[in-house]
């Protein structure tokens, strides 16, 4: 896998991936423009989005009605609100949703890759390394 980050200007950033250029920038309050979405907001869409993958494909393999189905997703932060405390996920049911069924769908959501992924995180290694564009110029002395 590999994604290409640009500077577009201001204190915006962009992610260039398997054809797609997502967006991001910051809030007035910020510095930015507020022309996109954050990084932290790209985050918490990630696991509702995954979350939600999951309940609809749980749904569709039955042959379960979607109409209606929704989920929302709210944060709770400590109270310097410096962490994120909480991540609560419902899922919005359809009227006529089969009871016998609901345990499993929220079971299907918590198979979430992007939740998984936290539960168990990653090694990250950041580097500085050479532009691939232009060669450095060492500093003056």
């Amino acid at each position: 896998m590999s994604m290409q980050i640009t500077f577009p200007g201001g204190m915006a950033v962009d992610a260039r991936y398997r054809g797609h250029t997502i967006h991001t920038d910051q809030p007035q309050a910020a510095g930015g423009e507020g022309s996109g979405p954050t990084p932290f907001d790209l985050f918490l869409v990630s696991i509702g989005t995954c979350a939600g993958y999951y309940a609809l494909r749980f749904c569709r393999e039955r042959g379960l009605d979607t109409a209606g189905l929704a989920l929302s997703l709210e944060t709770e932060w400590d109270a310097g609100r410096e962490h994120l405390a909480a991540v609560r996920i419902e899922i919005e049911l359809p009227p006529a949703f089969p009871v016998k069924y609901r345990a499993a769908v929220v079971r299907a959501a918590e198979q979430c890759k992007v939740k998984r992924l936290i539960q168990a995180p990653p090694r990250f290694v950041v580097a500085a390394v050479e532009s691939r564009g232009a060669p450095l110029v060492p500093a003056a002395i």
